[in-house]
């Protein structure tokens, strides 16, 4: 009786399943590094935007506990 594709995967072990995916991992870095073309001077000037904004400190969304205790004694 033959397994259908469904069942054949349950039957794989990890090992099996890692090996797999660290196969297809390979085959689309070699495919991927012949196709790659340099990132436009625009979209890498983006990026690098957005990691340095990512580094900067972003303001607090959190009020003050000042401004929280003129919020309580009001009400």
């Amino acid at each position: 009786m033959m397994m259908s594709s469904r069942e054949a995967l349950q039957h794989l072990d990890s090992g099996h399943c890692r090996a797999i995916c660290d196969e297809i991992a390979d085959r689309l870095r070699v495919v991927l590094d012949k196709e790659a073309s340099a990132v436009p001077q625009r979209l890498q000037m983006l990026i690098d935007r957005l990691a340095e904004l990512d580094r900067a400190e972003a303001p607090s969304i959190v009020p003050a506990m000042d401004d929280m205790m003129v919020w309580s004694t009001a009400a």
